[in-house]
């Protein structure tokens, strides 16, 4: 079963992307931060990460960079609410995939989750 982290500090988005994809048989972890993020991927490595932009203390983007200094093979598909095009631009180069602006299609992301994971 591929397990999928998903971190964003809004509890409501963590929510429905846990549900949409425990529905498609996906395992999910939860985080709301980039500390307990970080955490969670030192108990168990995850296969894709769905990592927001925006948190408080550590941010998305220093999170991608610690993953990929890692675990330089899990892809992160980033999200933001604030469509800044510089943070996307050096979310992507420093190794996201790709990246969604809030308020996203929750298919789209599942469409692009379930994309990787078939590979």
């Amino acid at each position: 079963m591929k397990n999928l982290l998903i971190v964003d500090d809004q509890k409501g988005i963590r929510l429905l992307l846990d549900e949409v994809f425990r529905r498609e048989g996906i395992k999910t972890t939860l985080a709301a931060n980039g500390m307990e993020a970080l955490q969670a991927v030192d108990a168990e490595v995850p296969d894709c990460v769905l990592l927001d932009m925006k948190m408080p203390g550590i941010d998305g983007l220093e999170v991608l960079k610690r993953l990929k200094a890692g675990w330089p093979d899990v892809p992160v598909i980033m999200m933001t609410a604030y469509g800044e095009i510089e943070l996307t631009e050096d979310a992507l180069k420093t190794g996201a995939v790709k990246y969604f602006t809030k308020p996203f299609d929750i298919y789209e992301v599942r469409d692009a989750v379930i994309a990787i994971f078939e590979g």
